[in-house]
C-alpha cells in the first residue's frame, strides 16, 4: 500500500517501534510522522519510508491539533 498523507502508520524500526503515526508530509525517502502526544506536530519526526508500514486506514477530514490526533489514534487501536 502506498504511503500519502493522512496515512496511519506503524514504525517497524528505532525507539519508536510498533507505535502508530498519521502521516504529516512526505517525499520520496522520508516521511514527517507525528502521534500527537510524544512527537508533537510542532516537533514531527523525519523517518524512512522503508521503516514504516502502511495501515489501510487514510484520514479524509483535518488533523491540525495534537488532540485530534491523539483521538483518531486512539479510535485506530480500539477498532473504530
Amino acid at each position: 500500500m502506498n504511503i500519502v498523507k493522512g496515512t496511519i502508520v506503524e514504525a517497524l524500526a528505532g525507539r519508536d517501534k510498533c507505535g502508530f503515526f498519521v502521516v504529516l508530509e512526505i517525499d520520496s525517502e522520508y516521511a514527517l510522522i507525528a502521534d500527537g502526544k510524544r512527537r508533537t506536530l510542532e516537533h514531527p519526526k523525519r523517518k524512512k519510508l522503508k521503516h514504516l508500514k502502511a495501515t489501510k486506514t487514510v484520514i479524509k477530514g483535518s488533523f491540525e491539533t495534537n488532540p485530534k490526533i491523539r483521538k483518531i489514534l486512539k479510535d485506530f487501536k480500539n477498532g473504530g
